[in-house]
């Protein structure tokens, strides 16, 4: 085993943030050369002893700020890094350069990103959070914003309400009631800009830094990184068939809980009625909390919806999180939480001096486009596109790959996960497309606890490409990708639903 002996001291701050300081210590000062192998988790965790859970934190957050990376069916490794002499842990400053992959690293991140659309011109993106821009109501935005934009409403100038435009929390919780089954009223939601700062704001509120919050493993990587710059201990809770293994869920410990059940990310299980009670009765027990993320819940293609976790909630254990960044757009960056009342009195006291996060304009015209029914009508325009889309990839994906593919996610959303049956890792995979002109994104880096031997993996999104241009594009790509893939053997479910559309 490599020389890795920190000194870790019980009690003075979380044994992860000690290891992830010595980590980054040996990188910046190339005692760890790039490329270099860590050990495994477990090898790590007998050798330092403590726990596995403190070296994978330690590990993730490293892999959060670009110092390693996770390779499939291998392991961690140290990143090619080029570094000016070291820096002190955890403080980067103007001067100093950043590890490739990480927020900071702006500008030489952009400038790589433009040389690889010049190498490679990407006819054909299947990311999973686009949104089809043609279909969005230019001329209703337009009017609302300039009527928000009149001179008689000079205050929308000014700062508004802390919590959010008192008109949209209004439009926002009539809408929930409706079509969501959220009992919510205007007081209880928040709104912000964007998912990433509702989970900041209620990571302080929650306070203590390094208390437990449980995540479905897989799981959305960008709230992940929220948590652990904000200090939480990540525990990674498998999945089942039907959602987040409660069984596990209660085992760890946590007493916070993130998921998406209506459409989990990246796996795309949506999770049925008995698995939300379940869980519900976890978190009365446990006197726990859960974050229910129903990022794009309005979109759902067979069966009756099912009500949310905080519509079957009778305890307020349940913080409701949703935003318009998938249903409308997500240049506008609004989203917004739902506090059950036992919470709303904590915020209230020791967050509501923070400011607004989100455009007020914006917001004014987002009210409008609620209040005149707009909105409703957008939604069930899109959710029939979307539709289309869907049924369009699915039916190519299968023409095309499906005897050396398994797709999950077919009930909801705008992504469905493709797992591919290769030799060749996901990251090679994505190469040899982008090479063609095809975008495809890997989901490796969704995953807390790499799984071994693990199918390369995929989200493949419909929502920003025409339903020529995703057949055209699943085409070529099943061109390109042909020698590098092998034939599975169809599920029972994929049997059943090629016999259905046959």
């Amino acid at each position: 085993m490599l020389d890795i002996s920190p000194h870790l001291v019980e009690g003075s701050e979380a044994l992860y943030l000690q290891l992830y300081r010595y980590f980054c210590v040996e990188i910046q000062s190339r005692r760890l050369p790039s490329g270099t192998r860590l050990p495994s988790v477990r090898a790590l965790s007998h050798h330092l002893r403590v726990s596995k859970t403190t070296v994978e934190t330690a590990y993730h957050q490293l892999l959060a700020e670009g110092y390693l990376e996770s390779r499939e069916r291998s392991g961690f490794y140290v990143v090619d890094v080029e570094w000016d002499g070291p820096v002190s842990a955890g403080r980067v400053s103007n001067n100093q350069p950043v590890p490739k992959g990480s927020k900071q690293e702006l500008v030489p991140q952009a400038a790589a990103e433009a040389h690889s659309k010049a190498a490679f011109p990407i006819r054909y993106d299947f990311h999973q959070a686009q949104v089809d821009a043609e279909h969005f109501p230019f001329e209703l935005w337009r009017r609302y914003t300039h009527q928000c934009m009149q001179r008689e409403n000079q205050s929308v100038l000014y700062y508004g309400d802390r919590q959010g435009e008192l008109s949209l929390r209004e439009e926002i919780a009539r809408y929930l009631r409706q079509a969501r089954g959220v009992q919510a009223t205007a007081e209880q939601i928040v709104i912000g800009a964007g998912t990433q700062v509702m989970i900041t704001l209620l990571g302080l509120l929650f306070g203590l830094r390094g208390q437990a919050v449980a995540m479905e493993d897989p799981g959305y990587n960008g709230v992940r990184a929220v948590f652990l710059h904000l200090g939480f201990e990540i525990q990674p809770i498998p999945l089942e068939e039907d959602g987040i293994d409660v069984e596990a869920l209660g085992n760890s410990g946590a007493r916070l809980v993130y998921i998406t059940p209506s459409h989990q990310d990246p796996t795309g299980i949506v999770m049925p009625y008995a698995k939300r009670l379940k869980l519900l009765q976890w978190a009365n027990r446990t006197e726990s909390y859960i974050m229910e993320d129903d990022y794009d819940g309005e979109f759902r293609y067979s069966g009756r919806p099912i009500p949310s976790l905080q519509g079957l909630d009778t305890e307020g254990r349940v913080i409701y999180l949703g935003t318009f960044s998938k249903a409308l757009l997500p240049t506008i960056r609004i989203s917004y939480m739902v506090l059950p009342h036992s919470l709303l009195s904590i915020y209230q006291e020791g967050l509501i001096e923070f400011d607004q996060t989100a455009s007020r304009v914006h917001q004014e015209t987002l009210a409008l486009f609620m209040k005149h029914g707009d909105w409703v009508r957008h939604i069930r325009k899109m959710r029939t596109l979307y539709r289309k889309k869907h049924e369009a990839m699915l039916h190519v994906l299968q023409e095309e790959m499906g005897p050396s593919i398994r797709i999950t996610g077919q009930d909801a959303g705008m992504s469905v996960m493709v797992e591919v049956q290769s030799a060749h890792s996901s990251k090679e995979l994505a190469k040899i497309a982008e090479e063609a002109g095809i975008r495809v994104h890997p989901a490796c880096h969704k995953w807390i606890r790499p799984v071994e031997n693990a199918l390369p993996s995929f989200q493949f999104g419909f929502g920003g490409q025409s339903i020529k241009d995703i057949e055209a594009g699943i085409r070529l790509l099943s061109r390109v990708w042909k020698p590098y893939l092998s034939s599975v053997v169809p599920s029972l479910e994929e049997r059943a639903w090629r016999r259905e559309r046959r």
